[in-house]
């Protein structure tokens, strides 16, 4: 058993995260306070749910890098749309974001799957289009707090659980945490026990083997870049409810390195095929501390880019480098 667990990346990636906390609180006491884990559950659960989604498109073989225009194209629709009609109800917005996050995602996976082309250039293209027909055909206005729709302010104060501090005032854990707790619980159901999760990891590994099994490479296609797309709309909202304001040019320059790094140090190929959900959110853990902390621990914030780009290049250099042990080993078993 101990083996075993000493073979994964992710136990490696968890001893690391323990040593950073434990740095970091020597540093600062608070940061391993109930309060303040439950500020980072809250301002992290929006990069979680797109690591989640683009764990998901990197299982199949894919790289999709046009999350973070789906989910502020999503957001922009939906709050618009909201105040044009004059209605405040969040699940409305959920519904429009999801809607058009699922709709370009499907967009993206009707070009992979009919013509075979690359996902990573496919999107390249896509998250240009979606984002610029945004800005041309919708509009470039921010959204602040006073012209928000009042269901927005309420979700992002929401808690599902409240405490109270020594002098009387009150902090809580965001049902943020729900939406990211179901989320995960979905995503793992999906990818470990029906034919599709099967699909996934099968078309990831190779399309012809998968296809060779009876595997329909487009339906599992267009249901990973849909599902893409969908998590991303969720993720709009949440984002839009987290800090009350809506710019068509938030998110598109912010997010996509971050995830990028969360999974790919969590230990999923980027090759596709292989990885798992709890080392995709390891890495968001990791990015996140390292994120929050960089000052704390006497370093400046423009260090967080340095990180991120290494953190990226390192995690490709391990799994490319345990890929080729592990085909060493395959063939001196065949010898």
């Amino acid at each position: 058993m101990i083996a075993k667990l000493l073979r994964r990346n992710e136990t490696y990636l968890f001893f690391v995260i323990m040593a950073f906390s434990l740095v970091v609180t020597m540093i600062n006491p608070t940061f391993l306070t109930v309060e303040n884990m439950f500020d980072l559950v809250k301002s992290s659960s929006g990069m979680a749910i797109l690591a989640v989604g683009f764990f998901v498109g990197l299982l199949a073989g894919g790289i999709d890098i046009s999350f973070p225009a789906i989910a502020i194209a999503g957001q922009y629709i939906a709050v618009n749309t909201l105040i044009a009609l004059g209605v405040d109800n969040l699940l409305l917005a959920f519904v429009l974001s999801c809607a058009v996050g699922t709709a370009m995602g499907a967009i993206n996976a009707f070009f992979i799957s009919a013509f075979r082309m690359p996902a990573l250039i496919v999107t390249l293209g896509t998250s240009n289009i979606f984002h610029g027909a945004l800005l041309v055909f919708v509009g470039t206005r921010a959204i602040n707090t006073g012209q928000l729709p009042d269901c927005f302010k309420a979700f992002g104060h929401m808690h599902v659980l409240t405490l109270t501090r020594a002098d009387g005032t009150t902090y809580g854990l965001s049902v943020f945490a729900v939406v990211l707790l179901g989320i995960i619980v979905v995503t793992w159901f999906l990818l470990k026990h029906t034919l599709l999760g099967k699909s996934i990891y099968a078309v990831g590994g190779s399309y012809e083997s998968s296809k060779r099994a009876g595997f329909s490479i487009n339906r599992t296609l267009f249901f990973v870049y849909s599902y893409i797309g969908f998590l991303s709309g969720i993720m709009g909202v949440m984002h839009l409810s987290l800090i009350r304001y809506s710019n068509p040019n938030y998110i598109v320059d912010t997010e996509l390195l971050k995830v990028i790094a969360a999974v790919v140090i969590g230990g999923s190929k980027i090759t596709g095929g292989s990885g798992t959900l709890v080392g995709t959110l390891l890495g968001v853990v990791m990015m996140v501390i390292l994120e929050k902390n960089l000052v704390l621990i006497g370093l400046s914030s423009y260090w967080h880019q340095f990180f991120t780009g290494l953190i990226i290049v390192l995690g490709v250099s391990i799994t490319h480098y345990q890929s080729k042990l592990q085909s060493k080993k395959s063939l001196s078993f065949a010898d």
